[in-house]
């Protein structure tokens, strides 16, 4: 693993714990301008942006924070229906916090799991987001209808996580740490993305059984509710300007045409791979930081 300079990690952010409805958003704030939420990835937390963000707060007002279910954020209950784990509800979540930030309006960037949370955002709330970025995925509903065996043997987590509480729970919690480095560690770059400082973070809050039990209700959510919903759209896309970048090394060049799926979700996308795997955001943080900079520029009030 890399070890980042002395004072790096979010130097100049402030922590805070925003109220929302049903609990408390963690997010770390920092620069100054239009402001930019950034959504983090399984089985991560806000501090995976620890070398993009910096960089942007230059230009923007940075908020990174961590989803509901993880990290430092709440967990509520969940249901059979998986609703408390939608992302409708975990973007309910973040547009509650940004308002009590003073934000109305703002820009998104997110990988993984937080960019399907703002995939929603854009759709539920297309008033809020001026512009989307996306980090190494393509939609959900697009990527389940196309996903064959080999790329269940790459995304097996996809699949084993929706099984049925407390199946998945159980065998984490019997070693999460071992589960975290397996999972994040096998992809092309191995578990050199990730510096001490965020690791620590991702491991302490990984051991929590709330986190484990909340990141499989995000996925159970995937499935099933969130296909619903994305269902009763009824052909509605996501109307914003949206970039999709993705890994050259990773699973969804492999296994899907990116740009295609995005292109039957949104009407206004643009995007390429960048020569990493899926954490991008810290594999490649320069690129990142300056592919998101260059795109929301574009779209500054």
């Amino acid at each position: 693993m890399h070890s980042p300079g002395k004072g790096s990690f979010f130097h100049g952010f402030s922590e805070r714990r925003v109220a929302v409805s049903e609990g408390e958003i963690f997010c770390r704030v920092g620069g100054s301008g239009p402001p930019l939420l950034l959504l983090h990835g399984y089985p991560q937390t806000s501090a995976m942006w620890h070398r993009v963000a910096p960089e942007l707060c230059q230009y923007f007002t940075v908020v990174c924070a961590d989803l509901r279910g993880y990290g430092r954020s709440h967990k509520p209950p969940t249901d059979p229906s998986h609703a408390p784990y939608s992302k409708r509800a975990t973007a309910s979540d973040l547009v509650e916090a940004m308002r009590a930030l003073g934000f109305d309006q703002y820009f998104v960037g997110a990988h993984d799991r937080g960019a399907r949370v703002a995939h929603r955002m854009a759709l539920d709330h297309a008033d809020r987001v001026l512009a989307l970025a996306t980090l190494d995925i393509a939609p959900t509903r697009e990527m389940y209808r196309n996903a064959g065996s080999a790329f269940a043997q790459s995304y097996w987590h996809w699949y084993w996580l929706t099984q049925p509480h407390p199946f998945p729970e159980t065998l984490i919690a019997a070693d999460p740490d071992f589960f975290w480095r397996k999972k994040c560690g096998s992809g092309s770059a191995g578990m050199s993305p990730f510096f001490p400082e965020a690791f620590t973070e991702y491991l302490q809050c990984f051991r929590d059984p709330a986190v484990i039990h909340g990141s499989c209700e995000d996925y159970r959510a995937a499935c099933t509710i969130d296909i619903a919903h994305d269902d009763a759209d009824d052909g509605r896309r996501v109307a914003v300007p949206l970039l999709a970048l993705w890994g050259a090394h990773g699973a969804i060049q492999r296994h899907f045409d990116c740009l295609a799926l995005w292109l039957e979700r949104a009407e206004r996308v643009e995007g390429h791979s960048l020569p990493g795997g899926h954490y991008l955001a810290e594999e490649l943080p320069d690129a990142v930081a300056e592919a998101f900079g260059a795109f929301f520029g574009r779209y500054r009030p």
